[in-house]
């Protein structure tokens, strides 16, 4: 039953491999990358005037470059992450690695007094987050299945969104008030918190070798009452023809099997839920590069107002991100996008009212941001548990042609390209459109890209794939 004896057992085994702790470690992990890239971004114009000396002419140039730095890495790393995640025995020393890149990066970020050592540490920034995203949902789908995956995500998603919004606002009240180092110290004492959780986490597979768990985890109990309830499986067939509909022929070159993930891109399904992660990144971009400037102009706010003006927003997705992740796992993964997308365009429509004045005028922007938070916190889950879903069909249905892990590292690497792609398209877009159209009509093209997903998450997602023979 065990292939380890009691007395060979790490200390705390049993709190450390718990399902609570892994989630909360992955959490954190994910939380601190978020939290640091939106830490930096507000002070980049800052550290390359003060430090290095840029030209006030360059200043927009090496700020974007950096950005595109970031963004690239982390696109580039992410399936290299993912084949990696996939290939190894344990998650946690690729999981480690991205600490320590993160570490390296903002010791660069903090030190570098040069325009090559900062490429360097955002090159190194958008390596980790590559290995964060990928490696943790890893994690997660290794510990929960996808029995519980829609609260879980849903819950987590909602914490470092709460991070990613909070961010920007905050880094740049830290660097007013206390300079650079204030700045870079909440980032180092989040880095330890992030390090310790990493270092101690202990897998379930790991567990299961000392007879705690099965190696699926604790779930695995509850997966007949969630095979039978699920939504996503379709009436009236036998497990046995519902695998069928996700065979996969035989007949598939060596490319495909050595990244069967692309087999998968086949599935409209698994597309339209990644462009569920692109609108969600990119609102959440969109919102950080714009609310702080719009409140300044409208209502003559400082940084740290500025910064409050993100509250109404973060205070929902903590409450409303594990409810809809709730309703995920028990309603299907179509309906709550479909809902939130639509939801999510009224408040975008709404940002247009709001002009210059007192506090009246400040309710009303707090009030439709606070709207617009609901509606980004119902749409995180269903992008994960309907990929994990689909994945997870191909994977029983094809077990040889996967392998025994699966190749769920892959998919959270697409889903970390379709993610970071959002954040680095959030920003541009909305700064371009703004300039050019104006903030009220902005958010009114948003919301109508908003009903357009929509229209194609009721469309796909939940579907049964049609076979396709080869890629």
């Amino acid at each position: 039953m065990t292939g380890q004896t009691s007395s060979s057992m790490p200390k705390g085994m049993e709190w450390r491999s718990s399902t609570a702790f892994i989630i909360s470690t992955v959490a954190i992990g994910m939380f601190t990358d978020l939290f640091l890239y939106g830490l930096v971004v507000p002070i980049l114009p800052f550290i390359l005037v003060d430090r290095i000396h840029v030209p006030p002419s360059e200043v927009q140039y090496y700020t974007s470059m950096l950005l595109a730095c970031y963004a690239g890495a982390q696109v580039l790393f992410s399936m290299v992450a993912g084949y990696i995640a996939d290939k190894v025995p344990s998650r946690q020393p690729p999981f480690l690695f991205g600490l320590a890149a993160l570490f390296a990066s903002t010791a660069m970020l903090f030190w570098g007094k040069s325009i090559p050592l900062l490429i360097l540490a955002r090159l190194l920034q958008g390596m980790s987050a590559s290995v964060v995203w990928t490696i943790g949902l890893a994690l997660i789908m290794d510990t929960v299945g996808t029995a519980k995956l829609g609260v879980t995500i849903g819950s987590i998603f909602s914490m470092i969104s709460v991070g990613e919004l909070a961010a920007p606002p905050l880094g740049g009240v830290l660097y007013k008030k206390g300079g650079s180092i204030a700045v870079f110290g909440i980032g180092v004492g989040l880095l330890g918190v992030d390090f310790i959780m990493r270092l101690l986490v202990i897998e379930k597979k790991t567990a299961a070798t000392y007879g705690l768990v099965s190696e699926s985890g604790e779930e695995d109990e509850e997966e007949g009452e969630a095979s039978e309830t699920s939504p996503l499986l379709s009436n009236g067939r036998t497990k046995q023809e519902e695998l069928e509909m996700w065979r996969v022929p035989e007949n598939q070159p060596d490319w495909i099997r050595n990244l069967p993930i692309l087999y998968c891109l086949g599935n409209t399904r698994l597309l339209v839920s990644q462009l569920l992660a692109f609108t969600q990144a990119t609102l959440l971009a969109m919102f950080d590069s714009t609310i702080v400037i719009e409140a300044q102009v409208l209502f003559g706010f400082d940084s740290l107002k500025a910064g409050l003006i993100f509250i109404p927003q973060i205070l929902p997705c903590l409450v409303v991100g594990p409810l809809a992740g709730r309703a995920v796992d028990k309603y299907g993964a179509r309906p709550i996008a479909t809902l939130g997308l639509i939801f999510l365009s009224i408040p975008l429509v709404l940002l247009r009212i709001p002009h210059a004045g007192g506090a009246a005028e400040i309710a009303k922007m707090s009030a439709i941001l606070s709207l617009s938070g609901i509606g980004i916190s119902m749409i995180s889950a269903p992008s994960i548990v309907e990929a994990s879903y689909v994945v997870e069909q191909y994977h029983a249905a094809n077990e040889d042609f996967f392998g025994k892990q699966g190749p769920y590292g892959q998919l959270y690497a697409m889903s970390s390209i379709a993610f970071s792609a959002g954040l680095t398209v959030g920003p541009v877009a909305a700064g371009a459109m703004r300039n050019s159209i104006g903030y009220g009509n902005m958010n009114a093209v948003m919301a109508g890209f908003c009903a357009c997903v929509s229209l194609l998450a009721w469309r796909y997602l939940g579907t049964i794939p049609k076979k396709i023979d080869s890629i």
